[in-house]
């Protein structure tokens, strides 16, 4: 497909440039219309996180994911620009992706005014139209924002308020596109104070100048809840200007556990027979169950998917291990090799002051206990209970 090179031609064309909120919000209509997957692989949200993202996008919102750790954050952001069209078109060489037919920096106005039709223009892909910044202590305004370059003002000599002189952040290198920060309460609270004039007007201020460069984004956040997290806060008055919260949670069922865990681990040994009892599958993901719930684990920090992923590969790892030592063709794991996956659980979870003292292998122990009782009890008469009816009756 070929696709107009100059101004003039683009506007012969008949295309239409949309603001970046009515472009995804369009394009996920047609989505809806058609009964397209929105978000492949994402298990156990479709009632519940999918719906509200929707609504967030069909209202044109700023998007604040809200979650523990391991609730496919980050994943669901990195999907996002699946909802941008495939190309844009923006002035050739322009470092904010400038429209073409409303420029707003001054090289691209400049370059409109002397060439006029004859304006070169290239076509962004999605791919390049997604940002993302991790969030940490040492962020600057200049990383997300920009800052006067002194060297290219006295190359140039320029004055320091003159946009020529200003070195571009993150943030407006991907204008018209989809910005991210993971672990938004680790950015200092100073940082998210820089973003209110972002979120609210949409433009950039660059050292106090008088340097106004408006910009067509959507913004994603993601975050633990401020109280869940010892390393920073999210402030009100940057929380309050983000549209749509939107909370995660983990998986509500054993069956959609089972799901996540079979789609992230990594079992397919380079072809080998691997047969893994349903059973087995259940036990693991039981035992994430049974953290999540356990007075020994810090249930404010949150017990990852990964614990699970992380458990299930060092058990077929172990069953692994001992076909190759045996001679075995088929890889089945053994109740024994529940005692191999505790590496995999014992870095995932944050103990409580009790759980120090137990000692993680300890609690880890135990969490697989519990595991391996309840799903014995989902097939066979809970033992436990038989005793207790039959103490009760020789008593008698």
């Amino acid at each position: 497909m070929e696709f107009p090179a100059t101004l003039g031609e683009l506007r012969r064309s008949g295309y239409k440039v949309q603001a970046v909120k009515d472009e995804i919000r369009n394009n996920l209509i047609r989505k809806l219309e058609k009964r397209e997957p929105l978000f492949p692989g994402i298990i156990g949200y479709g009632q519940t996180v999918v719906p509200s993202i929707v609504n967030a996008i069909l209202a044109r919102h700023d998007i604040l994911l809200l979650g523990l750790r391991g609730q496919a954050k980050s994943r669901i952001v990195r999907q996002l620009p699946s909802l941008l069209d495939e190309y844009v078109p923006f002035i050739k060489g322009c470092e904010i992706n400038d429209n073409p037919f409303k420029p707003v920096c001054k090289r691209c106005n400049d370059l409109l005014k002397e060439r006029g039709e004859d304006l070169e223009i290239e076509w962004l892909h999605r791919d390049r139209r997604f940002g993302e910044k991790l969030a940490t202590p040492d962020v600057t305004i200049a990383d997300l924002i920009g800052d006067v370059d002194p060297i290219k003002a006295a190359a140039q000599r320029l004055h320091y308020s003159h946009e020529g002189a200003i070195h571009y952040g993150i943030i407006p290198r991907t204008n018209r596109g989809i910005f991210a920060i993971n672990e938004l309460p680790d950015l200092q609270p100073r940082i998210q104070v820089g973003l209110f004039n972002i979120m609210e007007e949409k433009d950039i201020q660059i050292r106090g100048f008088n340097i106004r460069i408006p910009l067509d984004l959507m913004i994603v956040f993601t975050a633990n809840p401020e109280d869940y997290t010892n390393r920073g806060n999210l402030i009100t008055p940057l929380k309050d200007r983000i549209d749509s919260q939107i909370l995660t949670h983990y998986p509500r069922t054993i069956e959609d556990a089972i799901k996540i865990t079979e789609q992230e681990a990594w079992v397919h040994r380079d072809g080998q027979n691997v047969q893994i009892p349903y059973y087995f599958r259940e036990i693991i993901e039981q035992t994430a169950f049974e953290a999540r719930k356990s007075e020994y684990v810090d249930q404010k920090s949150g017990v990852s998917a990964r614990f699970t992923i992380s458990a299930m590969e060092n058990l077929v790892s172990n069953a692994e291990r001992r076909a190759i030592l045996v001679g075995d063709r088929t890889i089945v794991p053994r109740i024994c090799d529940l005692a191999h996956a505790l590496p995999g659980m014992t870095g995932k979870v944050e103990l409580v002051f009790e759980g120090e003292q137990e000692g993680p292998a300890e609690v880890s122990k135990a969490l697989v206990g519990k595991a391996v009782r309840e799903v014995f009890k989902r097939y066979f008469p809970d033992p436990l209970q038989k005793r207790a009816k039959h103490q009760g009756e020789s008593r008698q």
